[in-house]
């Protein structure tokens, strides 16, 4: 079964994944003699380095999202489909979908990627992710219905299980989030749970490495780890988990593990591509070898960008580039621009990565801000941190929410978005015990 699309005689180029490189390659194609066609399983893009927040209570989903149909409206050789693709067919170039099989002349894979769990099983049943809007909602509510669950809890022990937190990761989203659960500690459980003795309340951040936030410098690594151990945070470095059943965190230390109800898991990402392309397209083993025009090596049709991408030509960048939110989007601009240079047969331009820097934030006041040889921490790093993410927020709406939800916890110490839409429980293996959720009422 083909899928229902509109007819055109105008060459067909497919997007997959409605992130921040497919979206500016869409954008950029808006006036080119292309049919341009995006696939996404969801009809809204999310703004992925703010979903620590929502998991933690300080924004609702709806300010880090927008509509992918709305960021299009009027471009009229757009066409919009929620498709679940599952494969890649290079030699009959169509791809298959959920809504049917889709030929096309030029296919980009910009599916970014997916939470990486190395191989341990036991972790990946029970481990809580963050690389989506339900994800991060279904950790808000295991978060929330812990608290709510101490309260009824009468064995000391398993009260205390119920308010430790173990963060494994020790890059941005683990640092962010540790630091999120600090202040929730700090400023606005307490007055939730008056109850509670949350002197009890551990949050440990574990990371494989020998530092924090391994891509930045080592000045804004020991001033996060400072900052961290500041907010009561326990930082184990050189660490790594090697599993958990629900309660019991193991490490490769053996005189090291942890009881906790929830373990959320930061620790790495891997290419999310779909089936159909060959071993030999692939570079470390879940990102797409592409050259310096994020072409699929040995597959002139195909491109890839972003984060399922992993390109070696640049000389300054021999591993490949950073997958953050800034490569992608330079290769969706600069690959817009090479597709019509194709279609008109003029020569393509190469990639170059422009490196904007790196930051983290740890909390109140607290950030580091790495450009260049420029180093910044504390409250001018944290405005910074604030500034560029409103900048990179996808339309106007969003900003405003966020920015106006910023300034009330500021000046509040409150997060007011501590609901439990939807109780959650994970869906285990039969054998596997876990810690309940709290029922609903």
């Amino acid at each position: 079964m083909k899928a229902i699309l509109p007819l055109t005689n105008l060459p067909r180029v497919v997007i997959i994944g409605g992130g921040f490189g497919g979206i500016k390659l869409a954008q950029g194609l808006k006036k080119a003699p292309f049919q341009v066609v995006m696939l996404d399983r969801h009809n809204y893009h999310t703004f992925q380095p703010l979903l620590y927040q929502v998991s933690t209570g300080g924004l609702e989903p709806d300010s880090i999202a927008f509509p992918l149909r709305k960021m299009f409206a009027g471009q009229d050789n757009f066409i919009f489909r929620i498709a679940e693709v599952s494969a890649v067919d290079p030699a009959g170039q169509v791809i298959q979908t959920s809504i049917g099989e889709i030929e096309y002349d030029y296919l980009v894979i910009a599916t970014g990627s997916k939470t990486n769990y190395f191989g341990l099983k036991e972790v990946e049943a029970h481990a809580m992710g963050m690389k989506t809007i339900p994800e991060s909602l279904n950790l808000r509510s295991l978060i929330l219905q812990h608290f709510e669950q101490a309260h009824q809890e009468t064995d000391v022990d398993d009260k205390h299980l119920l308010m430790k937190f173990v963060v494994v990761g020790g890059g941005p989203t683990g640092v962010e989030t540790a630091g999120a659960l600090a202040e929730l500690k700090r400023h606005v459980l307490p007055n939730d749970y008056p109850e509670l003795d949350l002197r009890q309340m551990e949050i440990h951040l574990v990371e494989a490495g020998d530092q924090l936030l391994g891509n930045m410098t080592d000045k804004s690594s020991e001033d996060s780890l400072a900052a961290l151990e500041k907010l009561g945070v326990h930082v184990w470095l050189d660490t790594r988990v090697t599993g958990y059943d629900g309660r019991v965190v193991t490490t490769d230390k053996t005189d090291l593990q942890f009881d906790a109800a929830t373990l959320i898991w930061a620790a790495g990402i891997m290419g999310n591509v779909p089936e159909g392309l060959p071993k030999s397209a692939f570079d470390r083993g879940t990102r797409l070898a592409v050259d310096a025009y994020n072409r699929v090596i040995d597959h002139p049709r195909i491109f890839a960008i972003g984060d399922a991408a992993l390109m070696r030509a640049e000389a300054a960048w021999p591993n490949g580039h950073p997958q953050v939110a800034p490569a992608a989007m330079q290769q969706g601009t600069l690959l817009a621009a090479n597709l019509i240079n194709l279609h008109k047969g003029a020569p393509l331009k190469p990639f170059v990565y422009f490196d904007k820097g790196s930051m983290a934030t740890i909390g109140r006041n607290k950030a580091v801000m790495d450009f260049g040889a420029l180093h910044l921490k504390g409250l001018i790093a944290w405005l910074g941190w604030m500034f560029v993410h409103l900048l990179f927020l996808i339309g106007m709406r969003n900003r405003l929410v966020v920015l106006t939800n910023w300034i009330w916890s500021y000046f509040t110490y409150d997060k007011g978005n501590r609901l439990i839409i939807r109780p959650y429980q994970k869906n285990l293996p039969e054998e596997t015990p876990a810690v309940p959720a709290t029922s609903p009422v």
